[in-house]
């Protein structure tokens, strides 16, 4: 049972400044805004969604084959650290003289960001055909460039492969009849809260509407848990108290490595959803989005002690 991951991998460069930016910018001077900080702590990470998906469904036991783009210039770190992991990249194309996208981040002293974002080899997600991948039985549409998230969805559509449409940071470039085609092309759709009320926005759809269109309308909650709309019904999902809040980047791709996983196994909505709960709240206990690394047993464990079953 392998599961096509398709979506953006990137680094992200996050970087930390020791001061406030407002104390260096003039809101009277914007006009001719000329500023420097520097950031004497910086990180480089692994993430982009198929990256941050395969690595929360690797650590499942699940069997995760990348789609995505990565540059030339520097992907060889990225190609070494999938090895290292033991996932396939026989579905990553490397694009010739271009960087792999990249997230410049500096944060200050009050949690304010500036970020910056280079898609790269990102934008070349649509010369990867999601119909070529052998023995697939299920696949995720994860945010990536807007053509390859597009025929992705009608390739799978196409082939038969069941899949999860998860616009996410994606859904800005995509008009209300763009979502609708790419909604009734899917199996199942994931999306965020305020991501929820953005595609309704756009379609013109309710989420009651939505969901009788897909077998499961899934809607992540953050503190709040999730709620999964499938066959009428609604299941609420609890959230996993984590022992301690570090990071939440990449919290929602460790849920989709949960739900992916449920959904593989046959599981029920509930035990899928309490999973990839699970799954978010293991991630934000570290910083980084593919830096925790429970092994099996230990999840299983976990979930056990947070839902009074066992999950397998």
């Amino acid at each position: 049972m392998a599961t096509l991951i398709c979506g953006s991998l990137a680094y992200d460069n996050i970087m930390t400044f020791q001061g406030r930016f407002r104390e260096h910018i003039l809101p009277e001077q914007v006009h001719i805004l000329n500023v420097s900080f520097l950031v004497p702590t910086m990180r480089r990470e692994f993430g982009g969604c198929a990256g941050n998906i395969a690595y929360s469904l690797n650590l499942l036991g699940g069997d995760a084959r990348i789609m995505g783009t990565i540059g030339a210039i520097d992907g060889q770190l990225y190609l070494d650290r999938f090895k290292n992991l033991g996932l396939r990249t026989d579905h990553v194309r490397v694009v010739p003289d271009t960087y792999t996208a990249q997230a410049m981040i500096t944060t200050d002293l009050d949690n304010n960001q500036i970020a910056a974002f280079h898609p790269g080899a990102m934008m070349q997600s649509h010369l990867n055909h999601a119909d070529q991948a052998e023995d697939i039985t299920l696949a995720i549409v994860a945010p990536d460039g807007y053509e390859g998230m597009v025929q992705h969805t009608e390739k799978l559509a196409a082939a038969g492969v069941p899949f999860v449409f998860d616009p996410g940071q994606g859904l800005p470039l995509f008009s209300g009849d763009a979502l609708k085609r790419a909604i009734e092309l899917a199996t199942y759709v994931a999306v965020n809260d305020y991501e929820a009320n953005l595609v309704s926005n756009k379609t013109g759809w309710s989420l009651d509407e939505i969901a009788r269109r897909v077998q499961a309308l899934v809607v992540t909650r953050g503190e709040h848990g999730a709620r999964i709309h499938y066959d009428g019904k609604c299941e609420d999902i609890p959230a996993v108290p984590a022992s301690k809040v570090v990071d939440p980047t990449g919290c929602g791709d460790a849920f989709r490595g949960g739900l992916l996983y449920g959904i593989e196994r046959g599981l029920d909505w509930a035990t899928t959803g309490r999973l990839a709960s699970l799954m978010g709240s293991l991630k934000i206990e570290q910083a980084g989005p593919q830096n925790y690394a429970p092994t099996a047993q230990e999840i299983d464990q976990q979930f056990k002690q947070a839902f009074g079953y066992s999950l397998r």
